[in-house]
């Protein structure tokens, strides 16, 4: 591997995201793989500006608002993309919570497919293994409101809406091909599934990478 291994990790709230992250890079570090750890909320410049505009759209929902989010999303990645990701070491592995699909892109009105386009046409970078985190909404619901900071996204706040975009957004997992991690068991499950993957991509440089 000569350049690094760009990996994404989306889902819904609660589904556990981050834990799965975590154990993740204990195995690879473990094995004496190079894991860089990033974020989209932490790498863009611009997040203050990105996040007001949510919050707007959470107070006056409307498609034209949220395409404005949307669009806001991808010009976030594509900042990442030409200025964060290429200074990353090679022969690394990034590990990335969340890319393309934010919780915006699942809520309302705003096709999944024109906001891959959007990212597609800012040259944003496709990851070489996405992987979609999920379970079932009532599980990952009682998982968010268990948290210290409990229910407190800008954007969803109702069960209803929650099951709706995790409904939504593993219908896209299957419909752009990347692989489905259901984190409902132990971690050490999930774990053992995308860390199987990743020694498959890079066993098999040659055919990483998924449309979109």
């Amino acid at each position: 591997m000569s350049r690094p291994l760009f990996i994404s990790l989306d889902g819904p709230k609660g589904v556990g995201k981050t834990t799965l992250l975590e154990a993740m890079t204990k195995v690879l570090r473990a094995d004496n793989k190079k894991v860089i750890r990033l974020s989209e909320k932490k790498s863009d410049p611009y997040r203050g500006e990105t996040m007001a505009l949510v919050n707007r759209l959470a107070r006056h929902p409307s498609l034209e608002l949220e395409r404005e989010v949307c669009e806001r999303f991808a010009d976030s990645r594509a900042w990442i993309s030409e200025h964060v990701l290429p200074k990353q070491p090679p022969d690394s592995i990034i590990l990335m919570d969340r890319w393309y699909p934010s919780e915006a892109a699942f809520r309302r009105k705003v096709p999944f497919a024109e906001i891959l386009q959007l990212n597609i046409e800012r040259n944003v970078r496709t990851p070489d293994l996405h992987i979609g985190v999920v379970t079932a909404p009532d599980i990952s619901w009682a998982r968010a409101a268990a948290r210290t900071r409990g229910l407190s996204s800008t954007v969803i706040h109702k069960l209803e809406e929650h099951v709706a975009c995790s409904r939504a957004f593993e219908r896209e997992v299957t419909a752009q091909g990347w692989v489905l991690c259901r984190n409902e068991g132990i971690i050490e499950d999930a774990t053992a599934q995308v860390i199987s993957e990743i020694y498959r991509v890079l066993k098999y440089p040659a055919g990483i990478g998924f449309a979109g």
